[in-house]
């Protein structure tokens, strides 16, 4: 499934739109890392090389007069081999979905990436030509200063999700920032590391609720279950700790969590029955002040 049109709802006096970059597949073996396919297939099923649907899902802050974008997808840069090697399709939509919303390029003022691996920050710049610029011209980029550090100076192992043509443009457009921090009142990042050393969410709070943008701390509701964590996660005991935090505060204060790569149900809050973690889906979120 792919959100071919905005979802929006409303925190407060704010507008929350979810967005979509579009779609790409992924190894299902690798999305649940240590969970056998016995398992996990009975909750996705895959395609014949192994692979589950995953949504390039984005989010757009409408606060007061600011514009914030957070992640960017996979953008449209990328040649025929990649489409077909991560079967994205479609992809390129976000730019259209803002539009739809009659917010243009030049409207946005900030862009928050939770990292910077290709399908969170590809839609960061865009071709000119054959030169990549910056996809929003006016908009100040963040991001954690050691996630930079790190897509700069990449190693064997993650060298393939960092791709310098997202982000080499933007330069000194980018904020880099140190661990926890309030970017303005009711919105703010903190780290949530595992997936990568310096990943953070994006915490949104408007008289008294709060919306979270997990990015890949946890990137579909299958993975709100402690064990299921991705082989791709470079620190992956690291994101069992992240996820017990983030889940218990998830319950207690809650939460409505947003689900980056989740094509299904990707709002929703998190309740705990015993000593399991579950979801309950966010209903008619275009017809209501708030889901739930």
């Amino acid at each position: 499934m792919t959100l071919t049109t905005p979802c929006t709802f409303a925190l407060g006096d704010w507008k929350l739109h979810l967005v979509s970059d579009g779609r790409f597949w992924l190894d299902g073996g690798a999305m649940f890392g240590v969970i056998p396919k016995a398992l996990w297939s009975r909750v996705i099923e895959s395609d014949e090389k192994n692979r589950i649907p995953l949504a390039l899902n984005c989010l757009l802050i409408q606060a007061g007069e600011k514009n914030i974008l957070v992640d960017t997808g996979a953008g449209t840069k990328e040649n025929a081999k990649f489409r077909d090697i991560y079967r994205a399709d479609p992809v390129g939509m976000l730019l259209p979905q803002l539009e739809h919303l009659g917010v243009k390029d030049v409207d946005i003022h900030w862009v928050i990436n939770t990292h910077l691996h290709f399908d969170h920050c590809g839609g960061n710049t865009r071709y000119d030509g054959a030169q990549e610029r910056p996809a929003f011209p006016k908009a100040t980029y963040f991001v954690q200063r050691g996630e930079m550090e790190a897509a700069r100076f990449p190693n064997e192992r993650n060298r393939a999700s960092y791709l310098s043509r997202n982000w080499a443009c933007i330069g000194s457009r980018f904020e880099l920032l140190d661990g926890e921090c309030e970017l303005m009142p009711g919105i703010s990042v903190f780290p949530s590391p595992g997936h990568t050393a310096h990943h953070q969410s994006v915490r949104v709070e408007r008289e008294g609720r709060v919306v979270v943008f997990l990015g890949d701390v946890m990137p579909t509701v299958n993975h709100i279950a402690l064990p299921w964590i991705m082989s791709y996660d470079l620190y992956p005991v690291t994101t069992l700790e992240t996820k017990k935090r983030l889940l218990s505060q998830m319950v207690d204060e809650e939460w409505l969590s947003i689900f980056e790569h989740e094509a299904f149900r990707p709002l929703g809050r998190v309740c705990r029955e015993e000593d399991k973690f579950l979801f309950e889906e966010a209903q008619d979120l275009a017809t209501k002040r708030w889901c739930g």
